[in-house]
């Protein structure tokens, strides 16, 4: 028995679907460790404990539930007089409270608490993880430092980046399920970097050294998608003149990454959860069943809780693929990362290009910080790069970032070339006069252009 509420005891925090999946998540994880591992809601009813959290309880009912905190770990029979976990319900940019053991402890071993936070972004509840051994009650519990209780902000977590408390809970719930074999649904939309968060949670868990296998499942034909994903064997269609291998064969032993299954059509969903559930495949035009040993993770840019309501998803696979559930928020949600992502961003772009680091204006930073980034991370990281490859000069500015200029209308694929051109030889310019000290006519030698077209050019560009 693992000491979790049924179905119908449930409490009203878990009927959110997010906070179900996570403690679904917990379970599977913490259903074999030693160390003891509890999820309790804001009155302290123990809503799970792993087998070792229960096996030094020294109060559990006859059903193995419903037990207070207090009751089952700090041997009391009234709540602890002052219990640092609370924390996480009290502020909502906590993202854990620590209970350090250098005299000071809490009564029932607690050594870390993190919030689960519903879709909506409400605590009501925290997974607690306790010290090997129960610490005794001590009475100056309350003069621990509060400065000791809040952990270091973690800044990445593999290629992820970011200090905002949503990429601070992403961090934590992605370490936590990264070697779990349940299958892992990324929604968020598109550019948001949930192939990014994919690949970190196979690097992080223990198929790391078996192959990461990527499949855009809206980019191919249903028909085309099945041999791709399954394989096919001689003769199965035209154009098959051999034996094929599918992806999912040559993923085996390590993770498959199928982005934008939202886009599927409901014959190949039906095939991808018998592969679900029973861990084989079949090639188009076989009757052989192959065992496969892949883990699943799936992406889409779309809600498909909504699409299941409406009928456009089958909600079976949608239940398979969204055991362990994570979620992507866009850029406008976490602004107080941009200024993390643009030094990342320009750092990679100069060295790509084999430029020394920019440096971002103040105003250019805020600018950036502010703008709408309706393409998200990817749009960002793109903006950057153009702007770092087009201009020149030790400093990035407003001018510099197309993104950041008025857009009263939307300009044709011609319009945006000719801009494009126009800077990159604004940039050129620019960077011969520096290289021949002003210089026109060394500047116009190394353009290979005569005088009178790099005047004409200087008087258009506005370049004194």
């Amino acid at each position: 028995m693992d000491g979790s509420l049924d179905d119908d005891n449930r409490p009203a925090s878990f009927a959110d679907p997010i906070l179900a999946a996570r403690l679904e998540a917990i379970k599977q994880l913490a259903g074999g460790l030693t160390d003891r591992v509890a999820v309790m809601d804001r009155s302290f009813n123990v809503i799970y404990a792993n087998e070792s959290a229960w096996s030094s309880a020294s109060t559990r009912s006859s059903d193995g539930r419903r037990a207070k905190c207090y009751e089952a770990f700090a041997h009391r029979t009234d709540p602890c007089g002052t219990c640092l976990a609370v924390k996480v319900f009290d502020a909502p940019d906590v993202q854990s409270v620590s209970c350090h053991s250098g005299g000071d402890g809490t009564a029932c071993g607690m050594h870390q608490a993190f919030p689960l936070a519903s879709d909506r972004g409400d605590i009501g509840s925290m997974l607690v993880l306790f010290k090997d051994e129960p610490c005794q009650e001590l009475p100056n519990v309350a003069s621990v430092p509060e400065k000791q209780t809040l952990p270091a902000v973690r800044e990445s977590l593999g290629e992820l980046i970011g200090r905002s408390p949503a990429m601070q809970q992403l961090f934590g719930m992605t370490i936590l399920i990264a070697d779990s074999a349940g299958t892992v649904l990324i929604q968020g939309e598109s550019g948001t970097g949930k192939e990014v968060l994919a690949r970190t949670i196979h690097a992080l868990s223990r198929r790391n050294e078996k192959p990461f296998i990527v499949v855009d499942c809206g980019a191919l034909p249903e028909t085309l998608l099945e041999s791709e994903l399954f394989g096919h064997v001689k003769g199965a269609f035209t154009g098959a003149v051999a034996d094929k291998r599918g992806l999912f064969e040559e993923a085996d032993g390590g993770t498959i990454f199928l982005d934008e299954v939202a886009d599927t059509t409901p014959v190949f969903q039906a095939k991808l959860l018998r592969v679900l559930q029973e861990g084989e495949i079949k090639r188009v035009g076989g009757a052989r069943p192959i065992s496969v040993d892949v883990r699943v993770i799936s992406a889409a840019n779309k809600d498909l809780a909504e699409l299941v309501k409406a009928k456009l998803f089958r909600q079976d696979l949608y239940y398979r693929l969204a055991v362990l559930p994570l979620y992507l928020p866009p850029l406008r949600e976490r602004r107080e990362d941009i200024p993390l992502l643009v030094k990342h961003f320009v750092a990679v772009s100069c060295g790509r290009h084999r430029q020394t680091v920019r440096h971002v204006a103040e105003r250019t930073m805020r600018a950036l910080c502010n703008a709408p980034w309706p393409g998200n991370i990817r749009e960002l990281q793109h903006t950057i790069e153009r702007a770092v490859v087009t201009t020149t000069g030790p400093n990035l500015m407003c001018n510099d970032i197309n993104a950041l200029e008025p857009r009263d209308e939307p300009k044709d694929l011609r319009s945006a070339a000719r801009e494009a051109v126009s800077r990159s030889e604004r940039a050129s310019i620019l960077d011969a006069l520096k290289k021949t000290n002003g210089n026109r006519v060394k500047a116009a030698k190394l353009l290979k252009i005569s005088r009178a077209n790099l005047y004409n050019k200087l008087r258009d560009y506005s370049i004194q």
